[in-house]
């Protein structure tokens, strides 16, 4: 069974830089280190940074003077950073770049009260932190079916959340047009790692028998990158552990394809094709 590795996968740009900054704090062996939420999405990761003693709170309240407080790489609301700021001894602001470009962007055009519509998911911690730079002018759709539903649209401001489907934005920013009382601004920030990866893993599962995409079940990009696999590939798998992968899956399956999250740490994906390597290895054994 040959085992193929997607051409772009695991960390993106942000979760690692992320990760770095909260690897040299650790380094220099300061306050506890606790991030406002999981610094990742992967419990994987997070266990094994928790064994460096970093530790997860779950608002700025459980923060004090003796500590130092991660933003993860979704960002948060100005007022939550300046809760964090008043509380923790230092903050560490690990926002991706790419997120910060649209909190910005949103916060400009409500100051020049234009509204601005955001394709995303609501409830993902990145939108409510976008929402946080321009709460009176921002409205989040899942997909255009839910632009119909939105007042009169001035001026606005089309964006994306950095891990969704390109289609999904594009038929966003169309619905908009349709409705908006002037021609709309539309800016694509769609993260290009996720473009990068998804494109790289719908090419490669259309050439293999079997699929498996190593991420977090919690995780908005790698729950994406499953729909995007099995558009071309029926037997796509989302799986956190190689003790996921049932071997009964891959009776008969001559190519297995395997790409991850942008949450998916390198040690975690070598133990996984590891995995399918021994897995084939056995089924290639003559029976007797």
């Amino acid at each position: 069974m040959e085992v193929l590795l997607a051409d772009e996968y695991g960390f993106c740009f942000g979760v690692e830089r992320a990760v770095e900054m909260v690897e040299e704090a650790v380094a220099e062996g300061a306050r506890p280190i606790r991030s406002l939420g999981p610094l990742i999405h992967n419990a994987q990761e997070m266990e094994r940074l928790g064994e460096k003693g970093v530790s997860t709170i779950d608002s700025p309240g459980e923060a004090d003077g003796d500590t130092i407080a991660v933003i993860r790489a979704h960002g948060v609301t100005p007022q939550v950073q300046r809760d964090l700021e008043q509380r923790a001894a230092q903050v560490i602001d690990a926002t991706c770049p790419f997120v910060t470009r649209v909190q910005h962007l949103a916060e400009r055009a409500a100051e020049q009260g234009r509204d601005v519509v955001v394709a995303g998911n609501p409830d993902h911690p990145e939108m409510i932190g976008v929402v946080g730079y321009a709460p009176n002018n921002t409205y989040v759709v899942r997909d255009a079916s839910e632009v119909a539903s939105l007042p009169t649209l001035r001026s606005p401001l089309v964006v994306s959340q950095t891990t969704i489907k390109l289609k999904t934005f594009l038929e966003v920013a169309e619905a908009v047009r349709q409705k908006a009382d002037a021609k709309p601004q539309v800016v694509n920030t769609i993260c290009s790692a996720t473009r990068d990866r998804q494109d790289a893993a719908r090419a490669l599962a259309g050439e293999v028998d079997a699929f498996y995409v190593i991420g977090g079940r919690h995780s908005s990009n790698s729950v994406k990158l499953l729909a995007v696999c099995q558009e071309q590939c029926e037997k796509s798998f989302l799986i956190e552990t190689p003790s996921e992968i049932d071997p009964g899956d891959l009776q008969g399956v001559g190519r297995v394809g395997v790409t991850a999250g942008a949450s998916t740490p390198d040690w975690l994906i070598k133990q996984v094709v590891q995995r399918l390597n021994e897995i084939g290895a056995a089924h290639a054994q003559p029976v007797h």
